[in-house]
């Protein structure tokens, strides 16, 4: 070994002791006849000191030739430190090096390594190699270690196997687009990357491995966002003869593992919540719940005044601000500019001031007395220093507006604390939604959730009431997991089939083997997935999953530091019998 202890190992009581150190210069402090040296590896930084009287004068110019980013090896002695440093571990100690070796030069680095740094997301992206040196990124690579290693722990103790399922697949028409690998053996035939291994751990299931997960690499070609990446990390799981109590109960049960073990907060009870009382309440399927600000739906008191605005929407529908009665006009015309923008659509916004002396203040005063406004007041709970604000519209696109007013008011306020955990299920999904585009329904998760039992009568009668088998785990408004108990009969998956627009062929030509695996015995199953890389982001409070991912793309999709993707040498292309004929943009 280079090295007798690492960067953040030696202590007081190792005084006296003779050792040997071997890391990253972080930084020279160069005094003349004294110069200190931070000597920094992944556990943390050691100060070394070269005297002019305490050592040789070739040892101390060489000290004074290091740069930032030197690879180098000191051996010395360790001594107490005079000015000691309670901000490291290491402060009240220093070594006093007999010698110096530089074991790899290094270029002045293009941007500063440390906590705080002057180096842009670009540029550090370019560099991921040396992003990956600083404090901040290595211990989000630390935290994303320490939770899969108690996953592990978790699922083992709760006997589930963990199982490898293959990357290179056969390409499926549901879900986002895939990433696609041509196969040199078989020419014009093409693999694809899995987006979820679903199909491999359903036959799991029917293979009698009745407890499966996986921390499993998967593949969406999708736009890009800070919560996702084209190439991601699922917990992937899948349990045999159970039902969907059993799936959350178990779940509920390694999310607590993981909060207890690697942050210390007991999450308590993790509430539930249908699908439909989301939407109704919080206007989208993963509710913050941090704070308050359910929605109350207006229509029998707004209605028949003499609004016109209110009188044509489908849907009037507002919220109570706790505690923001005090904005200016200044304030609530900003609220309007913003929910405005075509990012959010809205037409208009309508507010109601709840004064201190317990009158309201409002923006339609000339369509509504005291006596409405106090009405709107008592059906959202306001009290006096409160502010109601109301949008109208579309149902479904109102509630979309609203909801993203109630978490920008949220964020303005102060109340969505990333040290404050709410978890809660979000259950009964629809199993099918409507395309208008290409005029067909299509699985609101994936076509092998299956219905709700009391609602499989309504498949061919009302398709789009039929309520699915299926669960979202939410923790702060992110859905950090979701799953269904799946469809085991071959029966059910065909009338699945039928009414996503499949003809009997194209079933069989995409999941032919699954059907088939079906007549063999497949037991009733049920599973879930969570988002790793999101998951990790909200151990660490970020909204960006990148920094949780040693080496991330970009949000066009690139790899900036090995500039991928790029293009391929004409060989590979006639090896793989491919002729390139690019579309012009």
């Amino acid at each position: 070994m280079l090295r007798t202890h690492t960067c953040g190992e030696l202590r007081i009581s190792d005084i006296n002791k003779e050792v040997v150190l071997a890391g990253w210069v972080q930084r020279v402090r160069n005094k003349g006849g004294l110069i200190w040296v931070d000597l920094r590896d992944r556990y943390g930084l050691t100060q070394l000191i070269f005297e002019e009287g305490g050592g040789s004068l070739a040892l101390l110019e060489k000290a004074a030739s290091l740069g930032r980013e030197f690879v180098v090896q000191a051996k010395g002695t360790v001594i107490e430190r005079t000015a000691k440093n309670d901000r490291i571990p290491t402060g009240d100690i220093e070594v006093r090096p007999h010698e110096l070796n530089v074991l790899n030069p290094a270029k002045v680095p293009p941007f500063i390594i440390e906590d705080e740094t002057d180096g842009g997301e670009d540029l550090r992206m370019k560099y991921r190699y040396l992003d990956l040196r600083r404090n901040v990124i290595r211990e989000k690579l630390q935290l994303r270690h320490r939770m899969m290693q108690e996953t592990r722990k978790y699922m083992d103790g709760e006997r589930f196997i963990e199982v490898e399922t293959p990357v290179l697949i056969k390409s499926t028409p549901e879900g986002a687009r895939d990433f696609v690998v041509p196969s040199r053996i078989n020419p014009g035939e093409f693999y694809a990357l899995p987006q979820s291994p679903q199909t491999f751990k359903q036959l799991l299931m029917v293979s009698g491995f009745d407890r499966y997960f996986q921390i499993v690499k998967c593949f969406r070609d999708e736009d890009l966002r800070a919560d996702r990446q084209p190439e991601f990390t699922q917990i992937d799981c899948e349990m045999a003869f159970v039902e969907q109590e059993d799936i959350l109960q178990t779940f509920e049960g390694l999310i607590k593992h993981l909060f207890s073990t690697v942050k210390g907060v007991d999450l308590g009870e993790v509430a539930r919540m249908s699908y439909a009382d989301a939407m109704k309440y919080y206007g989208n399927d993963k509710p913050d719940l941090r704070f308050g600000m359910r929605f109350s739906e207006l229509n029998d008191l707004a209605k028949g005044k003499g609004f016109s605005i209110f009188d044509q929407a489908e849907l009037v529908v507002g919220f109570c601000a706790t505690g923001a009665g005090e904005y200016t006009r200044k304030q609530v015309d900003a609220l309007t500019d913003w929910v405005r923008r075509p990012q959010i659509g809205a037409k208009g916004l309508v507010y109601v001031k709840c004064n201190s002396d317990g009158t309201f203040k409002s923006s339609v005063d000339k369509f509504y007395g005291q006596d409405d406004l106090k009405a709107w007041a008592d059906r959202m709970g306001a009290e006096p220093g409160d502010l109601l604000l109301i949008l109208s519209g579309d149902a479904s696109a109102t509630r979309k507006q609203l909801s993203e007013l109630r978490l920008k008011m949220g964020e303005d306020l102060g109340l969505r604390d990333r040290g404050v955990f709410k978890p809660l299920w979000v259950l009964d999904f629809p199993l099918l939604e409507w395309d208008e585009e290409t005029q067909r329904f299509h699985a609101m998760h994936h076509p092998f959730t299956s219905p709700k039992k009391e609602d499989f009568a309504l498949l061919d009668s009302d398709p789009g009431s039929v309520r699915a088998n299926a669960y979202d785990l939410v923790i702060n408004g992110v859905e950090i997991g979701g799953g269904s108990i799946r469809i085991h009969d071959r029966g059910v998956q065909q009338t699945m089939f039928r009414h996503l627009g499949f003809t009997e062929d194209e079933a069989k030509a995409q999941f032919g083997f699954l059907m088939e695996a079906f007549e063999y015995g497949a037991p009733p199953h049920g599973g879930i997935a969570f988002g790793f890389d999101r998951l990790c982001a909200i151990f660490g409070g970020s909204d960006s999953i990148r920094d949780y991912i040693a080496f991330p793309k970009n949000n066009s999709g690139r790899d900036v530091m090995i500039d991928s993707p790029s293009p391929i040498a004409a060989a590979q292309l006639e090896e793989l019998n491919i002729a390139l004929a690019l579309k012009k943009s």
